[in-house]
């Protein structure tokens, strides 16, 4: 496609490199700013600025915050007993959302997947072992993807903690089986963290 102007060229080439956004909707997206008064534009490119230099890991959970330890970890009205492991940032947001879970959260960055090269140690599954040692967890809950990556990833850290002296158990299966946790509507997912069950047990 040719384009009137080098500088647009350059922003809908950035543009179309997010996900799900090809060039024609680069371009729809580029000139809508351009009819957008100048500060919103500026306001838009600050905020993307911040997003990659400003926000930061927890460095309890690994969830996205704005300060060294995030909200949920700093809560004084969370259950310290309770550790719900997760694949991913959006996952906590999605229990968050339900409403139904008031225990602290381990953020695992990713699943066991030997097709995609990712094995345990690219996992953050060594802050579970800290984390283990330093406080006064009693539960760990498995809330991790119905899929064959996500049980052999809550199966891995089930075999290396299982000597530990915590229950281990697992959302119910309200989550359909193949289903990313993510997508899950609220109250199927409030549920399946209401009614865990056992990992050890299930079938």
């Amino acid at each position: 496609m040719d384009y009137p102007s080098k500088i647009l060229a350059k922003a809908v080439d950035e543009i179309s490199g997010l996900p799900g956004i090809g060039k024609k909707s680069a371009l729809r997206l580029a000139l809508h700013l351009l009819k957008q008064p100048e500060s919103q534009a500026i306001a838009l490119g600050d905020a993307l600025k911040k997003l990659v230099t400003d926000i930061q890991y927890c460095k309890e959970c690994h969830n996205f915050s704005d300060f060294e330890v995030c909200k949920i970890c700093a809560s004084a009205k969370r259950n310290t007993e309770q550790l719900c492991i997760v694949e991913d940032i959006r996952d906590v947001m999605a229990l968050e959302n339900t409403g139904k879970y008031t225990g602290k959260y381990l953020v695992l960055g990713g699943k066991i997947s030997p097709m995609e090269g990712i094995g345990p140690n690219q996992l953050n599954i060594s802050a579970i072992e800290k984390k283990l040692g330093n406080t006064e967890i009693k539960e760990l809950i498995f809330a991790l993807s119905a899929t064959m990556e996500g049980d052999t990833t809550a199966y891995y850290i089930y075999k290396k903690f299982k000597n530990s002296g915590v229950k281990f158990s697992t959302i119910a299966r309200g989550i359909s089986v193949g289903d990313e946790l993510e997508y899950a509507d609220e109250i199927s997912l409030g549920r399946s963290i209401q009614n865990r069950v056992p990992y050890n047990e299930r079938e």
